[in-house]
């Protein structure tokens, strides 16, 4: 592998550092060749055509930073290449090593989250003294079972079958990417098997709840919008709340919602009804929010509950119950799972597959296929 500094003109006319990893090439089916290469961004930049002593110097000192990264990671390859072994490295504690990767995750606000509360529960298992070093396969497996048979929730109950899944999967994230980089020697999570992840029930409302729900009376006329907005949508409470009017686009062809989701970071294009985008109300400045004054909280969403009973509705609605009602409308209409898939923004199709299987009208047919018993009570 080779690696190499490399230079990135952006549009502000900076230019950005970045590390290229050029791992060779191979040859398709077509005969044609394909080059292997990863990047890691620096996050470093030059002044593209420096002209003051200040730029000139800064555009030095950065890119003498920069060489000094790149001649680490040459070295790390060769330690790795010819199995040297980075004592100091391992020396490094545990604890220390994973709120390192965790700090590095902040950006993405949900994934930051679960790393957050993974390590409450690593902290109250692993000793705080505990290096690298003496990382192994039976502190993985005690983990495991610490998950199991000790760890609480804030209410003193046993962890739910998919918390103790996403906890366990962090401390894998971590000890994996410590072999990565050369903090272990070997890949201590390697036989030791997951959590199976637990199926969540995602409640919703038919068509009929629905359409009781839109003519019931809501105290917060805003919410009420907010909501039905989002059954005819599938949009996040997230994405709704922050949604400003330029992010509208109202087009010859009808409406449609460009906006960058906050949990994926992904950009997205949302064709909307007429009807959602009349929930919308009439246009304001391009930087106000849509819904003014929608607010997230325990008053609101207890008034979710009593608009529900209003309606007749005895489940147990919350917001992102409107998400999960936009996915099963759609798949009753007629929508197939891929499209369903693309505007809900799913990253897997696997995801939408469970709003599929809440659907299934062969089991629903199946129910009803034996044909009635005579039956005297």
């Amino acid at each position: 592998m080779k690696i190499s500094l490399k230079k990135r003109k952006l549009k502000n006319g900076k230019l950005s550092l970045y590390l290229e990893f050029y791992k060779g090439y191979s040859i398709d089916s077509n005969g044609k060749k394909k080059h292997n290469r990863d990047f890691e961004y620096l996050k470093l930049y030059l002044q593209e055509n420096p002209t003051t002593p200040q730029e000139k110097k800064e555009n030095k000192e950065t890119l003498l930073l920069a060489e000094k990264i790149l001649t680490i990671k040459q070295a790390d390859h060769i330690k790795g290449k010819f199995n040297i072994k980075d004592n100091e490295k391992s020396k490094t504690l545990f604890l220390d090593y994973y709120i390192k990767l965790k700090e590095e995750r902040y950006e993405s606000r949900a994934n930051y989250g679960n790393w957050d509360a993974a390590l409450k529960h690593i902290e109250r298992y692993c000793p705080p003294q505990k290096m690298l070093r003496d990382v192994d396969e039976d502190f993985v497996k005690g983990f495991k079972k610490h998950l199991s048979k000790e760890a609480k929730t804030k209410g003193g109950t046993p962890l739910s079958q998919n918390s103790k899944y996403t906890y366990f999967n962090k401390l894998r994230a971590a000890l994996r990417e410590a072999y990565n980089e050369g903090y272990l020697d070997t890949n201590v999570i390697k036989s030791v098997k997951g959590f199976e992840q637990g199926e969540s029930t995602r409640e919703y409302l038919t068509y009929s709840e629905l359409q009781a729900m839109a003519t019931a009376n809501c105290k917060y006329p805003i919410m009420k919008n907010a909501f039905l907005f989002s059954c005819l949508t599938g949009l996040r409470w997230s994405d709704i709340n922050k949604m400003i009017w330029s992010e509208v686009r109202d087009e010859d062809t009808g409406s449609r919602i460009i906006f960058r989701q906050k949990k994926t970071d992904g950009l997205e294009y949302l064709y909307i009804s007429e009807q959602a985008r009349d929930l919308l109300g009439e246009r304001e400045n391009e930087s106000d929010r849509v819904f003014t004054g929608l607010k997230y909280g325990a008053h609101f969403n207890a008034e979710i509950l009593r608009w529900c009973m209003r309606a007749g509705i005895t489940k147990h609605i919350t917001f992102h119950s409107a998400r999960h009602t936009n996915a099963v409308l759609l798949l009753e209409n007629g929508a197939d799972i891929y499209t369903v898939s693309k505007r809900l923004g799913h990253k897997e199709l696997r995801t939408t597959e469970i709003y599929a299987k809440i659907i299934d009208t062969k089991m629903k047919e199946a129910a009803n296929i034996i044909p009635e018993l005579k039956i005297e009570l």
